[in-house]
C-alpha cells in the first residue's frame, strides 16, 4: 500500500498521534506526515504511506494556506492561546491600522522561529528546551507570505486567510503583528486549508476512515508529485538510472534543464523516480520502483 491520505486532523491532538491512528487502520509500518501541524490546530495533514515516506520532503516543498483567528493585547510563551499569558495591554490602534500592519508582512520576509517547535538545536527539539525554561538564539529563515486576505475585524480579534511558503509558522507571524502594532498578539485559531495539491476539499477526517475504506483514499504516489516536469527514458536509460548510474547521453537530455527536479517515467508509464540533471549527468534523486 503506496501513496498518500489526505486526512483532515482534528484539534486537540498531535501530528504524531494522526499518525499513529493512521497505522492502526492500515495496517501499514513505514507512515509519516508531511509538515507538523500543532495540537491546538485543524485541518490538511498529508499522511504517507509506503514507498510516499520516501518523497515526505518534495511534498512538503508546495506552498500552504492557513485560515487564521488571531487575538490582539496579548502575549504567552508560546505565541497562542494555550500557552502562560506574559503581558497583556489594551489594543489602542484602529482597524485601519490593524489591516496596514498585517498586510506589512506580505511578500519575502526573515521570521524567528517560535521556542515551542520542533525544530532542533544541537539535537535538541526547541519545545523541550522551552519546557526547561531554557530559551536559545533562534535565526530568523527566509520565507515568502504570497498574499494575505483580512476576513473580518472584531476587536480584539481579527481572522485572515495566509498562503505562503513551507517553514511558515503563523504563531510566529501572529506575535510578529502583535509586535508591530505594540499591543501583542496570539494565535487563537488554525485551520490548514491547503498544503501543495491537497485541500480541504478533498480531505478525509479520522473517523470516516476505516479498514475496508482506507485503500480507496489513498492518493497515488505519481498524482502527488504531479507539479514535478514529467520525462520518459527507454529501458536502457531506465536500467542506468535505477541502478544509479549518471546519465550523460544527450540523446536522454532532450529539454532536460539544470538542478530541476522531474518525475521519470519508464515507456510502459510507470514511474520510476525523481531525478535531477547537474554537471555531473542526470541522476535519480529519489528510487519510487
Amino acid at each position: 500500500m503506496n501513496g498518500v491520505i489526505n486526512l483532515y486532523k482534528p484539534s486537540g491532538i498531535t501530528s504524531f498521534e494522526a499518525v499513529s491512528k493512521i497505522k492502526k487502520i492500515s495496517g501499514e509500518k513505514k507512515v509519516g506526515h508531511t509538515g507538523t501541524l500543532d495540537p491546538l490546530a485543524s485541518g490538511v495533514l498529508p499522511i504517507c504511506i509506503g514507498k510516499a515516506t520516501k518523497i515526505v520532503d518534495y511534498i512538503m516543498q508546495g506552498e500552504k494556506t492557513y485560515k487564521v483567528k488571531m487575538k490582539l493585547g496579548e502575549k504567552t510563551d508560546t505565541y497562542d492561546k494555550e500557552g502562560k499569558v506574559i503581558s497583556e495591554a489594551d489594543v489602542l490602534c484602529d482597524l485601519n491600522e490593524v489591516t496596514d500592519a498585517i498586510m506589512s508582512f506580505r511578500g519575502e520576509i526573515m521570521q524567528i522561529p517560535p521556542m515551542y517547535s520542533a525544530l532542533k538545536v544541537n539535537g535538541k527539539r526547541l519545545y523541550e528546551l522551552a519546557r526547561m525554561g531554557v530559551e536559545v538564539e533562534r535565526k530568523a529563515r527566509k520565507i515568502n507570505i504570497y498574499d494575505i486576505h483580512i476576513q473580518g475585524i472584531d476587536m480584539p480579534f481579527v481572522t485572515f486567510t495566509v498562503r505562503c511558503s513551507k517553514g511558515t509558522y503563523i504563531r510566529s507571524l501572529c506575535f510578529d503583528i502583535g509586535e508591530k502594532l505594540g499591543c501583542g498578539a496570539v494565535m487563537y485559531e488554525l485551520e490548514r486549508c491547503a498544503s501543495s495539491i491537497f485541500t480541504v476539499d478533498s480531505s478525509i477526517k479520522l473517523e470516516e476512515l476505516t479498514k475496508e475504506n482506507f485503500s480507496q483514499k489513498i492518493t497515488p504516489i505519481d498524482e502527488c508529485l504531479c507539479g514535478y516536469p514529467l520525462v520518459r527514458l527507454d529501458e536502457k536509460f531506465e536500467k542506468l538510472l535505477i541502478n544509479g548510474v549518471a546519465i550523460k547521453d544527450k540523446r536522454a537530455l532532450d529539454n532536460i534543464d539544470c538542478d530541476k527536479v522531474y518525475r521519470v517515467h519508464n515507456q510502459r508509464d510507470e514511474l520510476v523516480g525523481l531525478a535531477s540533471l547537474t554537471h555531473n549527468g542526470f541522476k535519480i534523486l529519489k528510487l519510487l520502483t
